[in-house]
């Protein structure tokens, strides 16, 4: 069974730059395609950033200009560097991989932004 680690979240200032990180072992991550979503609360859980297996990004209008996703297949690891972070950024951010008909999801960490 293939289980996405995703180390605990936390708290962050507004303006700050954490990175979480997600961790996928188990399989041949440079053919996946991975990304994160977020869900705030009472809010559907929606793409934050997204990148295919060519490195190809897709970003959020919302986050655009602040957040990149950046993979590292030797680690099978996928990052999602953050910065100039709003309160509005406070959500549970999940990671995903993706190949062909196969999906995996991680436990979600929770980001909460506020001074």
């Amino acid at each position: 069974q293939v289980q996405l680690v995703e180390p605990g979240g936390g708290s962050a200032q507004p303006g700050g730059s954490p990175r979480p990180f997600c961790a996928v072992p188990g399989i041949t991550f440079s053919t996946y395609a991975t990304g994160w979503r977020r869900q705030a609360p009472e809010k559907q859980r929606g793409l934050v950033a997204a990148i295919t297996r060519a490195s190809n990004t897709n970003y959020a209008d919302s986050v655009k200009g602040r957040f990149t996703i950046p993979r590292d297949n030797t680690k099978n690891t996928v990052y999602l560097q953050m910065r100039s972070l709003k309160p509005e950024d406070t959500a549970v951010y999940y990671c995903n991989a993706n190949f062909m008909t196969l999906g995996y999801w991680g436990q979600g960490t929770q980001v909460t932004v506020s001074s």
